[in-house]
């Protein structure tokens, strides 16, 4: 299956040309992953398993940070490993040194530029832990301080919405935990680069939705399990690209309390996976429905159908907990889509900065 052409205005003069061509790269750049990456993954996942670690922390922020969260769940749920999301001020603004010893620390960054990124993961290693870099830079100062490092391969990315760097992310650190556990990851994630084509080659499907949302003051995105870091990821591209409020809840977060500033004016996004999680989050799709909610799904057909509107993502073949590496793409499109028809540039939200240097 071909990646999906770009819109046909002039490509030097257009807004948001370089988020649409990053985003348009991502079969690609998982092929790429599949293909080249790969076996390297597998070489440092079974050099970690070789130290047994006892507990994983997750060092990130940002677009990073929910790629982690991503790895939280594989690690817990197929590992049994327990794993927590790492505060870094406790380092770098308070100078805790906890002790480390058989802790795996994995630090997600696109750039590996980040100081407190680089201080924590320096200091973590001091402390006796194990270290592991994955970034899309393997020169970055977060490579250099890192026991191991993992380079996504997703080639340079200019924009500052992260598209293509956030599945790739996935994707390896999928293929991280699946080298763990001493398997091939890239079988079951073979039919990914195409699959994620077809997604983006219905852009235009994705533009028709996003006029219905043009004009929205609100949005909230929810899911459970896998999906939940989808629906963070959502709403950060939906603030970052086009300035509206998106808040992103737990489907069970959602049900204590903040259901109550749902009506059926504010859009809520829900990302329903094929699996446990979203089969989890059925009563709360059957809460939102009974408000009278405008309702958007991206998840199985079946789901689609009764919602207000959606995007039904073919993961019938794709176990769930690959699923997330699909279900991001349809809203990276709304969010390009949305922002193009609020009269904005997505490839330079206001205020921000492609590194940035948190301390």
């Amino acid at each position: 299956m071909s990646v999906p052409s770009l819109p046909t205005a002039p490509f030097a003069e257009r807004p948001g040309r370089l988020m649409a061509a990053e985003t348009a790269e991502q079969p690609a750049v998982l092929r790429r992953i599949l293909d080249e990456a790969a076996p390297r993954i597998f070489a440092t996942a079974q050099a970690i398993a070789a130290k047994s670690p006892r507990f994983v922390l997750l060092t990130a922020r940002g677009t990073s940070d929910n790629a982690a969260l991503y790895a939280k769940y594989l690690l817990e749920i197929q590992l049994g490993l327990p794993c927590g999301l790492t505060s870094m001020s406790t380092t770098t603004a308070y100078g805790a040194r906890p002790s480390l010893r058989d802790v795996l620390v994995v630090t997600v960054s696109q750039s590996g530029g980040s100081p407190d990124l680089v201080a924590s993961t320096r200091a973590a290693r001091e402390a006796g832990a194990l270290t592991l870099a994955v970034t899309n830079n393997p020169d970055s100062p977060l490579a250099a301080v890192s026991e191991h490092h993992i380079d996504v391969l997703a080639g340079p990315e200019r924009a500052l919405p992260a598209t293509k760097t956030y599945t790739a992310s996935l994707l390896c650190l999928y293929l991280l935990v699946q080298g763990l556990q001493s398997r091939d990851g890239t079988a079951t994630a073979a039919g990914l680069p195409d699959l994620a084509a077809g997604i983006l080659a219905r852009q235009e499907e994705v533009r028709a939705l996003a006029a219905r949302y043009r004009f929205a003051e609100r949005m909230v995105i929810t899911s459970r399990g896998y999906g939940y870091p989808t629906a963070k990821e959502a709403a950060l591209k939906l603030m970052e690209t086009s300035y509206i409020p998106a808040l992103s809840y737990s489907g069970a977060d959602l049900l204590h309390g903040p259901l109550a500033m749902v009506d059926n004016i504010s859009p809520v996004i829900a990302v329903v996976t094929s699996g446990r999680g979203g089969e989890a989050l059925q009563p709360v799709l059957d809460r939102l429905r009974g408000r009278g909610a405008d309702l958007f799904v991206v998840g199985p057909a079946s789901q689609v159908a009764r919602a207000s509107s959606g995007f039904a993502v073919p993961t019938e073949s794709v176990p769930e907990e690959l699923q997330p590496v699909l279900d991001i793409l349809p809203l990276q499109l709304l969010a390009y889509e949305v922002t193009l028809a609020r009269g904005q540039d997505p490839d330079a939200p206001r205020a921000l900065a492609k590194v940035t240097e948190t301390r």
